[in-house]
């Protein structure tokens, strides 16, 4: 267990910017370099994120927490991807369970406030559901969970794409209770890391966001006590209030990443077409160049209107509006829309800058690698597609 962080930094009245000034932003984005270069996870960056309060920003005030809503907390994410793409993505892993613990307690629900407790005390959560070959990510699983004589489980099997493998103190887990044929159950639980049953496989060597350091972890009987088990559902989709908040608060916090990868490259692509000439132009600065300035602009308008749908669908959430089956196909929408149209508005902004961004040593050379990832995060363009047409259409014939 991790000692209690200071004191609170980051409340409800705290603009992004407050959050992450300009000066720790420059020192996050230098760090990023590195880590990619290296293949290593970024420790002073999650130092200084758990001295701001970062683990703590979904907890509420009460419990020693910022209390904040899903939208602040995008927009807070948003601002550190600018910055640091993996760093968002892989610290935005702890706030999924964070926000889906907050989000459930919203409407009620208080069967995660452990997590938000532990949190408090800077607990560090993990998304340990992912598996390889599962299309069906939270509505059936590889993994199994074999019932133990007091009333928790025990769980086997493989998960791909681990964010924070090297420091999570919980991971949050699931597999399938075949104890009975007839009715199939998938178990929900928080595995303690000093519990054991567990493995990375240190195999993360990808082309991007290699600083989340996604390691397989591999379960062999991972114990994880009842008091532990938050929820024992059919196989299949759910209307559960838990399902819900893990695609809402998964979908929409991926998002927000993405949408900072997008601002930077807006950015570097701006900065790029005002420092640099055109010989063919007379030395004239590239920003005069009618081609140049389409470009810059048609990257813009993207993410201009990627920019409110993140807003919409967090302020929904965080003020329970009710869209009944209209949520599911709302948020993979969201995701689908702000991960594609990031890879065009940073195809856009390699276009300005030329050759340059081919470069390893580039900022906009490795945003292009990052946002590549965009395309492997549940759930998937076809899964959107296939859920948006169930939802207009019914079930295919």
């Amino acid at each position: 267990m991790q000692t209690p962080g200071p004191r609170i930094r980051i409340d409800r009245d705290t603009s992004p910017e407050d959050a992450l000034p300009a000066d720790l932003l420059d020192r996050f984005r230098a760090r990023a370099a590195v880590a990619d270069r290296e293949n290593a996870f970024p420790d002073e960056d999650l130092a200084e994120l758990r001295e701001r309060g970062w683990l703590r920003l979904f907890v509420p005030q009460d419990r020693g927490g910022a209390g904040l809503g899903l939208e602040q907390v995008a927009a807070l994410q948003t601002r550190l991807a600018t910055a640091a793409p993996a760093t968002a993505l892989a610290v935005g892993m702890h706030l999924v369970w964070t926000g889906c613990a907050a989000v459930l307690r919203a409407r009620g629900d208080e069967s995660l406030d452990y997590v938000l407790d532990e949190a408090a005390r800077d607990e560090i959560f993990a998304f340990g559901v992912s598996e390889p070959g599962n299309d069906l990510v939270l509505f059936d699983s590889a993994t199994r969970a074999e019932p133990d004589d007091d009333g928790g489980y025990r769980f086997s099997g493989t998960k791909i794409f681990t964010s924070l493998s090297p420091v999570w103190t919980r991971l949050g887990v699931f597999g399938r209770d075949d104890a009975d044929p007839g009715r199939p159950t998938l178990v929900h639980g928080f595995l303690r890391r000093e519990d054991g049953g567990h493995e990375s496989l240190g195999d993360w060597d990808t082309i991007g966001m290699r600083a989340t350091q996604s390691h397989t972890t591999r379960l062999d009987r991972a114990p994880v006590a009842a008091s532990r088990i938050v929820r024992r559902l059919p196989v299949g989709p759910s209307s559960d209030p838990f399902v819900f908040a893990v695609f809402a608060v998964f979908e929409t916090l991926v998002s927000a990443v993405y949408r900072g990868i997008a601002r930077r490259a807006v950015e570097l692509a701006v900065e790029a077409a005002t420092t640099r000439t055109s010989r063919r132009a007379g030395g004239a600065p590239l920003s005069s160049d009618a081609v140049i300035r389409w470009r810059i602009a048609d990257a813009a308008i993207a993410l201009d209107g990627m920019e409110p749908q993140v807003d919409t669908v967090a302020r929904d959430v965080d003020r329970l509006v009710d869209h009944g089956a209209a949520w599911f196909p709302r948020v993979v929408g969201l995701k689908t829309r702000t991960t594609e149209t990031a890879r065009a508005v940073v195809d856009q902004a390699v276009a300005v800058t030329g050759g340059a961004s081919y470069r390893t040593s580039s900022e906009l050379g490795r945003l292009q690698r990052d946002v590549l990832a965009g395309r492997f995060h549940p759930s998937s363009t076809d899964s959107a597609h296939a859920t948006t047409a169930a939802w207009l259409l019914g079930p295919a014939s």
